[in-house]
């Protein structure tokens, strides 16, 4: 926040006499754009929250978060009514714990971790008053899943393990205490997916048939038999959640006869089910769903087509919610509950702030604030993020979020002074969304001088089947139309400068990256890809074994590996027989132990660009798998693109510095594409 320095020298002289000149003068100055802001320190945006992902205990006593310890992220606990007085009970020293919560004993929290980035998931339980530790899933190459917990059984969890076949998860029924686990139900029939009730009965099963569509089987007498059939165009967009306290009612997402997924019940004893919408919207699919924690009754549903809005189904929380929505701007969100549900845990998402977390006392209808997830967030002027619908050149509506440097929108209108470089930033999936709310990424770059845009492009979630399913083999096709078609919308609003426009993203989005870089290699003038395929035959050709139950939705929606017609359209696809077009820089940035998208894709891909002297620079984590989890290697990749963007797209960047350190950082090709990288590297 630099403040603006007008030269007043020599005004007070000519008051007077000059005062429509001065006005003038004044009018005309206060039209210019405002001066930048000082750059917000990388490790602010993508360090370690100060603390994060509140929980409370079943029984309403005790607190627990995520914060660092010895800059690792760990699991602390707390008293309910000391919320900055916790202790660590987990002692993770390498990649930092994401993923906990409370087991029902409010003696235990249990949390996943794998190795490097691997994703073969252990579930640990952890004694919150002694410390002991205890590995639920002790096995190597195994890919642990948390399937269910139950209030009836708050010793024991249903795990999904896939020890037995490597591609298919039988359940187990674990001990959280001892570690003891029995088979509960093994899969022979290749199914994805199980839905258990409150008892810990295993009642339904899903898997996806060779159309992609699906089929969802219920226990009957010791087998299986049909229960829903769900066509192709449906596939996506209709899943079951669980069952009701009695057992007798499922809950599913439901998109057969309509376009969006409703939340819907069926009666599981009928011979013929139909299903008994709840809550619905006509733009968005169901986003989430509140049900009870034991009477198992669904009480909300919320919808997400350009922000997140909730649906009372039971009166009951009409109040709750009534009251909640006066307490903090923003989307707000219950994160946990007690089990007698007097005291809720609430966040409140901002676009221009960090996450506010909340006590909610419902008795006493009162909000007692905790803390926020970034404390040096609270004083830093960030940028809103706008939502906007583009209309594709087919017709498609497109929902994308849009943020501008704050110094360059002096209407507060959107709309900047002249023209900006632009980072388009595309998400991953494709069958992902963005959404609203504070985005680490887009304040990053806008602080940088960029305006940066999200699209939710054909194939996105949340909007309906008709819109994924628009994506139907469309990589590289009519997705990538979207997005050029976003880029045009954006020139031609004077937000993005043509000239100026890079693309990155991760997974789809570094392959959307690739895709810019060599189907269109004139429209961006550089590309940022992270962990993107460049080769989708040889993409589906490595998959994990435990995808196997899944094979059949990739097929169906980007192309068949396994047949020549198949492969001849993947081939046509794929960045990597494209190289030779490449006009534009590039960097990459890859994780060594990625089981989605293995380090061989962006190997190939930098092999093939050197072999006709392309230049690239690619960057390598040994410790990283799917995307970059450990802040150190988080904020050394972030160094090395924002210096990378400066250099063509000619924003402003913070020096490389110290970044690098604490990181696993190596530069296998091209160290110098990157502007001071070389020499950040020999302090290394």
């Amino acid at each position: 926040m630099f403040p603006r320095h007008v030269t007043m020298l020599g005004i007070g002289a000519y008051m007077c006499s000059l005062m429509f000149a001065c006005a003038a003068w004044g009018a005309q100055e206060a039209a210019r754009p405002a001066a930048p802001d000082p750059l917000i320190p990388r490790a602010v945006l993508f360090g370690n929250p100060d603390r994060a992902s509140p929980q409370i205990s079943p029984d309403g006593k005790q607190l627990a978060y995520l914060a660092p310890l010895d800059g690792v992220l760990n699991v602390f606990v707390t008293t309910i009514d000391k919320p900055e007085g916790g202790k660590a009970v987990t002692r993770d020293k390498a990649r930092g714990i994401r993923q906990y919560f409370w087991a029902y004993t409010s003696g235990h929290v249990l949390y996943i971790q794998d190795k490097g980035g691997d994703e073969n998931w252990r579930v640990y339980s952890v004694d919150v008053d002694t410390g002991a530790e205890k590995d639920l899933t002790p096995l190597e190459n195994t890919a642990a899943r948390i399937l269910a917990v139950s209030h009836k059984f708050p010793r024991e969890i249903l795990i999904g393990l896939n020890d037995r076949k490597p591609e298919f998860h039988d359940v187990y029924r674990v001990n959280i205490v001892t570690g003891e686990r029995t088979l509960a139900q093994p899969n022979d029939e290749g199914f994805a997916r199980f839905v258990s009730d409150d008892d810990y009965r295993v009642r339904m099963a899903a898997r996806f048939t060779p159309d992609g569509g699906g089929e969802i089987l219920r226990a009957a007498a010791g087998k299986w038999t049909d229960f829903v059939k769900v066509g192709n165009e449906d596939g996506m967009t209709t899943s079951a959640i669980g069952f009701d306290k009695a057992g007798s009612t499922l809950y599913m997402l439901d998109s057969r006869g309509r376009d969006t997924a409703a939340l819907v019940s069926i009666n599981v004893d009928s011979a013929s089910p139909s299903p008994t919408v709840l809550a619905s919207d006509a733009r968005a699919d169901v986003d989430d769903v509140m049900i009870h924690p034991t009477q198992r009754n669904v009480q909300a549903a919320a919808f997400n087509y350009e922000r997140k809005k909730w649906q009372i189904i039971d009166k009951s929380i009409q109040a709750d919610f009534d009251y909640l929505q006066t307490v903090a701007d923003g989307d707000f969100e219950i994160a946990s509950r007690t089990l007698d549900d007097s005291q809720w845990i609430v966040e409140y998402v901002l676009d221009d702030g960090p996450v506010r977390y909340y006590r909610y006392d419902r008795p006493a209808r009162k909000a007692h604030f905790l803390f926020t997830n970034r404390k040096a967030l609270e004083g830093v002027k960030l940028a809103k993020m706008r939502p906007v619908v583009i209309p594709a050149r087919d017709g498609q509506k497109l929902v994308s979020y849009y943020t501008l440097p704050t110094w360059a929108d002096p209407g507060r209108d959107g709309k900047p002074a002249s023209p900006l470089p632009m980072v388009l930033f595309v998400h991953g999936g494709p069958w992902a969304r963005d959404e609203w709310g504070l985005n680490a990424y887009q304040q990053w770059l806008a602080n940088r001088g960029y305006a940066v845009l999200s699209v939710n492009y054909r194939g996105s979630t949340g909007f309906g089947k008709k819109f994924i399913n628009a994506g139907n083999m469309e990589w590289a096709g009519k997705m990538h139309n979207d997005l050029l078609d976003a880029v045009e919308w954006a020139v031609g609003r004077g937000i993005a400068d043509r000239a100026r426009v890079g693309i990155m993203g991760g997974s789809y989005g570094g392959y959307a990256t690739l895709v810019g870089l060599t189907f269109t290699p004139e429209v961006f003038a550089c590309g940022v890809d992270i962990v993107g395929p460049s080769n989708l035959e040889t993409l589906l050709n490595s998959i994990p074994p435990y995808w196997a139950p899944i094979v059949n939705l990739f097929t169906s929606r980007v192309g068949d590996h396994r047949t020549e017609e198949g492969r001849k359209l993947l081939n046509a696809r794929s960045p990597l027989n494209r190289v030779d077009r490449i006009r534009r820089p590039l960097l990459i940035g890859q994780g060594a132990n990625d089981p989605r998208v293995k380090q061989s894709e962006s190997d190939q891909i930098v092999r093939a660009m050197s072999e006709k002297k392309i230049p690239v620079g690619y960057v390598l984590f040994p410790d990283e798998g799917h995307g970059f989890a450990r802040p150190e290697n988080r904020m050394a990749f972030n160094a090395v693109t924002e210096a990378f963007l400066a250099e063509h797209l000619k924003g402003r960047y913070e020096p490389i510095g110290e970044d690098l350190k604490g990181s696993s950082i190596t530069v296998p090709h091209g160290a110098e594409q990157v502007p001071g990288l070389k020499e950040a590297m020999a302090k290394e």
